[in-house]
């Protein structure tokens, strides 16, 4: 009897950022900015760009919000990314493996730094953020081993 068969694969896409700094931390954390930052910005853009589709209005001011929206975005998302390659790389130095410790670990310390930008940063705060930078980048590398 025929059956039918489905095979599909996705990959993700690959993109290489073509400046090198000269030192493998430098160019971990600027190809984490840029290429993190990039979806910040479109992401903030997009929030922007279905607000103004939504009123069906369009002005000079709310195309300044879109703008810098899309850029206040994309800058944080590119600073947690470079904050998060950064550490990640610097542990993976100094203990010389890489392993869910030293992910959890990169997470923390990266949650915990941006809860200390906040203009008015709480110790509740830092905390919370280290607990879920850590959850999260554990939980990233768990999905991307069981994919891998």
């Amino acid at each position: 009897m025929p059956q039918a068969h489905f095979d599909a694969t996705v990959e993700s896409p690959h993109l290489d950022v073509l400046v090198d700094l000269g030192n493998p931390f430098l160019n971990r954390v600027f190809d984490g900015f840029v290429k993190v930052g990039g979806v910040g910005l479109v992401h903030g853009a997009s929030l922007e760009s279905y607000k103004l589709l939504v009123k069906e209005e369009t002005s000079e001011k709310s195309l300044e919000k879109l703008v810098h929206r899309a850029g206040k975005e994309g800058i944080q998302w590119g600073l947690v990314a470079g904050t998060y390659s950064g550490v990640n790389y610097g542990l993976q130095q100094a203990l010389g493996e890489n392993n869910w410790k030293t992910t959890l670990l990169s997470g923390a310390l990266t949650g915990a730094t941006l809860a200390l930008t906040e203009p008015n940063p709480r110790h509740d705060r830092v905390v919370r953020g280290a607990l879920t930078g850590g959850a999260i980048a554990t939980a990233a590398a768990v999905v991307r081993n069981l994919t891998d």
